[in-house]
């Protein structure tokens, strides 16, 4: 008889109260992902959960329910409810020490790894990210857990011992891209498996948690998964790996921020960095996999984050990106004192798909703090949800003149129907109104926004909707894709996806086209002006051009000449990666400024010249 069926017998013969059943039935979701992923270390829930069983029933396994029930009189449901063991019973006595059974059929200890396996030892890491700037911050903490583990980074695929794959499942594409990947791989790993040390492969994020079995049962050619919140168990699960098992663990967290773990910076040469400061999402879209593959919001401590921005303020780093599926709506909960009665702001005619929440440390709190760190830092935040836009963030970001005067708006839709279906929490009106009171708020704002064509149920109206809001608003920058239905999600399982195939590619390439015409008539309102650009590096096009971002977040192209040093005047200098540029614009493109540079200045200093 399997585990869970001598669990359920001995409940319910009265040998256990009801309030342990019900433990019980909580944790057999436990031994069905033990068994399925071939979790080896968590068989111990197993040999736990039965020995816990035996210790808290008061009768031996001998005796007879019914003649008990006869003798003591069958006592009422909800006493014994009241009166039996808890869940928490159960964790106590798990996780109290056990004697060790003399019976030979006992279970074997469960299996364990010393400190010395779970070393790296100098083992070495490839690491390849796919997918949204979340990404790039989760490969960055990934390295970090890695390199205190004692494991080598390497730039070069043919000599790692490791390869780890950070991956997004936002749409089928972007899962393809993966399968395209491993499939490549399986020639590598295969020449390695002649040598004395075989390769291992993982896959890491979104897709990991997302697909799980399908993964490491399709051509076997996955060593190890780990879902966004099993960052920390990296080195455990390589050491499984390494001795030839699959390894997994994609559980989400109700509280995993990875707040104390230091991201390192990949490039050593980069500029600009990404401070993640909350994690998952509630607003439950009903075309969208996040909440689903990175879990519920969840925000870091406001002093964890200043901490980080302090440090990379102190590696002279100009730039900071704050990150979160919802940035937007952070909330530290951390502190007693600030967990008051005051609700959440909305921007007005906006709505949650969720209860309302109160209290905590909200995101003009923390915007403000991190602004304060370095003057000379310049601040983004992305990606925000249109209806956390309350007036005081507003009024910070015309403020503040290191926090970037751009905004990314997501829109999905120009239609108010389809934003219905979409479970978004507004209606075209209320979005444009929005972007009214933004452009008033803070003038001469660059806005951004993502738009999905063929939503389930899109009529050529709907279309000719979001062509129009396009056209109304005229953004600066635009992420626009096909609709890719995800399973899971609300839209999987209430809605059709009933618009064919080429019907989303006209749509799209129609919304392109759109776009891109706005996007030009908005860009040449530049022409003519002088601009602060943080430079990057080397043009890619051109070795003798260099390459930056202006304050809203456009690239900008300019000669790599020498030019005047506002800091010491006199001077003649050429500029560097994380040096402050003046440039006059003489040329647009939809996503691409041109123009000469004038001085190398500071972000303070930049403000006297305009």
């Amino acid at each position: 008889m399997s585990l869970w069926l001598q669990l359920k017998t001995w409940c319910l013969s009265d040998c256990w109260d009801f309030g342990l059943f019900s433990a019980m039935h909580s944790l057999q979701c436990v031994l069905q992902v033990q068994r399925s992923l071939k979790w080896g270390p968590l068989v111990t829930v197993s040999s736990l959960l039965l020995r816990t069983c035996r210790a808290h029933s008061s009768l031996p396994s001998t005796a007879n329910p019914s003649r008990e029930r006869q003798e003591n009189g069958i006592q009422d449901f909800s006493s014994r409810l009241a009166t039996g063991p808890t869940f928490q019973h159960f964790l106590r006595s798990a996780s109290a020490p056990q004697e060790k059974p003399s019976s030979p059929e006992a279970e074997d200890p469960p299996p364990y790894l010393t400190e010395e396996e779970l070393l790296g030892r100098q083992r070495k890491v490839y690491l390849e990210t796919y997918g949204c700037q979340m990404n790039v911050n989760d490969t960055e903490i990934a390295w970090s857990i890695l390199q205190k583990s004692g494991y080598l980074r390497t730039n070069n695929v043919q000599e790692a011992d490791v390869i780890l794959l950070v991956t997004c499942s936002i749409r089928e594409k972007a899962e393809q891209t993966i399968w395209n990947r491993l499939h490549q791989l399986k020639t590598l790993k295969t020449k390695r498996l002649r040598s004395r040390t075989p390769l291992r492969i993982g896959i890491l994020g979104c897709m990991a948690e997302r697909l799980k079995e399908e993964i490491l049962n399709r051509e076997k050619l996955v060593d190890l998964l780990a879902g966004p919140d099993a960052y920390r168990d990296l080195p455990r699960l390589l050491a499984i790996a390494e001795s030839g098992q699959q390894a997994a663990n994609v559980l989400l967290s109700l509280d995993e921020t990875y707040a104390d773990v230091l991201p390192v910076q990949t490039s050593p040469s980069a500029t600009s960095a990404f401070v993640s400061i909350m994690r998952g999402c509630n607003n439950m879209c009903s075309y969208c996999i996040v909440p689903f593959t990175r879990g519920r919001e969840r925000s870091r401590p406001v002093a964890s984050i200043l901490e980080e921005v302090r440090k990379l303020s102190d590696q002279g780093l100009k730039e900071v990106t704050l990150l979160g599926q919802n940035v937007n709506s952070f909330r530290d909960n951390s502190e007693v004192q600030f967990n008051n009665a005051v609700s959440t702001k909305l921007s007005r005619g906006f709505t949650t798909n969720y209860k309302t929440k109160q209290g905590g440390l909200r995101f003009s709190h923390l915007l403000d703090q991190v602004s304060r760190i370095d003057p000379e830092m310049r601040i983004r935040f992305t990606s925000p949800h249109p209806k956390d836009f309350p007036d005081e963030v507003l009024q910070l970001i015309h403020e503040r003149d290191n926090i970037c005067k751009q905004i990314h708006l997501p829109a999905q839709s120009g239609s108010s129907r389809v934003l219905e279906a979409m479970r978004r929490g507004y209606s075209r009106e209320a979005y444009v109104e929005l972007v009214h009171h933004i452009r008033e708020s803070i003038p001469g704002v660059c806005l951004s926004s993502d738009f999905i064509a063929g939503f389930c149920g899109e009529t050529e109206e709907d279309h000719l909707q979001t062509v129009s809001l396009l056209r109304e608003v005229q953004y600066n920058t635009g992420f626009l894709f096909a609709y890719s239905m995800r399973e899971k999600t609300r839209a999987y399982h209430r809605l059709k996806d009933d618009v064919p195939e080429e019907v989303k590619l006209r749509r799209l390439e129609e919304l392109i086209t759109v776009f891109r015409e706005e996007a030009l008539k908005a860009n040449k309102t530049s022409v003519d002006c002088t601009q602060l650009v943080l430079v990057e590096g080397l043009s890619k096009r051109s070795v003798t051009d260099l390459c930056g971002r202006n304050d809203g977040n456009l690239k900008v192209i300019f000669p790599d000449a020498e030019m005047e040093d506002d800091i010491n005047p006199g001077l003649k200098v050429r500029a560097q990666p994380g040096d402050y540029v003046l440039v006059k614009i003489t040329s647009a493109s939809s996503q691409t400024l041109k123009g000469h540079a004038l001085c190398k200045t500071t972000l303070k200093g930049s403000l006297t010249h305009c």
